[in-house]
């Protein structure tokens, strides 16, 4: 028997139009749709994600293949997975097994049908590339059916951000207390020293009797008051603007249910021109608007989590390049 997996809502509607309303001198049996599920701005190294549905009458034959088509090739990881999925009872996506596993042929990508199926979901997976960096990308779906008729549906284009991103870097005071936006990398004092002139921040937990400063996010350059106990390795000196704010829960650092997102954009329009150089009394769930001594970098630095009695902070960034 032929696997009939309405997959999409969309799709089982599209089917059944089609079946009561198609005009007889229209010879097209094989249809197709598609839904981009992932949302945000598309980063560099992260996942695209779509869903491709194809569908025709039981009558007209089955579906032989399907393939993507990318105007940039993907990285390392992208592919067209070769299950189709239905939703059961309970909500929950259930993978069926419809294809052999996808082939990827530089900016193609194809599932060749294994089994008698006359309609199918298939989800598409895009690694975005470095190549892609600030430009667009655009994407070609298309399927095939027994009888040789062939569909197609495209997508986009997406804009793809100049940002860099990087997750839960761990920070401890004494030892990796040291945050290089020009890395997106944390030192301990040695490879500070090492690497001075990219040293942006100095992470230092304090707890001082009448004053707020517990987790703190300080400029070398900046008063010794905010650097108590610091004794800063050879060359670490650069006086980086800071400007902390609350609430800005970027879903992408913070992975949480918050449909917040910063853009290209965000770090254009941002002015630090009167910004401090340091940031004490942090919490979890805030974060620091950054720009480097050297103007070459603005950054977001989400704070995941704290540790009082560790001396501890994992941060997640973003980075845009100014120049």
């Amino acid at each position: 028997m032929r696997l009939k997996y309405y997959n999409l809502a969309l799709l089982v509607l599209f089917i059944l139009s089609f079946a009561g309303c198609k005009k007889s001198e229209d010879t097209t049996v094989l249809n197709n749709d598609c839904i981009k599920r992932t949302l945000g701005p598309n980063v560099v190294g992260l996942k695209m994600e779509f869903a491709y549905a194809m569908a025709l009458p039981k009558t007209a034959g089955t579906i032989v293949s399907a393939q993507v088509e990318a105007s940039i090739a993907g990285a390392t990881g992208t592919y067209l997975e070769n299950n189709s999925y239905y939703t059961n009872s309970s909500g929950v996506d259930v993978p069926v097994l419809v294809g052999s596993p996808s082939v990827t042929t530089t900016t193609t990508t194809t599932v060749t049908f294994t089994k008698d199926t006359c309609a199918a979901t298939l989800r598409y997976y895009y690694v975005i590339p470095e190549e892609a960096r600030g430009k667009s990308v655009s994407f070609t779906f298309s399927a095939k059916s027994s009888t040789g008729e062939v569909v197609t549906y495209k997508m986009g284009p997406y804009n793809i951000t100049k940002m860099d991103m990087t997750l839960d870097l761990a920070l401890s005071d004494n030892n990796l207390n040291y945050l290089s936006i020009a890395d997106m990398k944390a030192y301990n004092a040695t490879d500070a020293a090492a690497n001075a002139s990219k040293i942006d921040l100095v992470y230092l937990y304090r707890n001082i009797s009448g004053i707020t400063f517990t987790h703190a996010l300080v400029a070398p350059a900046a008063s010794a008051d905010y650097l108590p106990g610091i004794t800063l390795p050879a060359g670490v000196n650069n006086n980086t603007k800071i400007s902390k704010t609350w609430g800005l829960r970027d879903q992408q650092l913070a992975r949480l249910q918050y449909g917040i997102f910063i853009d290209d954009l965000d770090f254009e329009k941002l002015n630090l021109s009167t910004a401090p150089n340091y940031a004490i009394g942090m919490k979890a769930e805030a974060g620091l608007w950054v720009e480097t001594a050297d103007g070459k970098y603005r950054a977001y630095v989400y704070i995941n989590k704290i540790d009082n009695a560790k001396m501890t902070m994992t941060v997640s960034v973003k980075r845009y390049t100014l120049k």
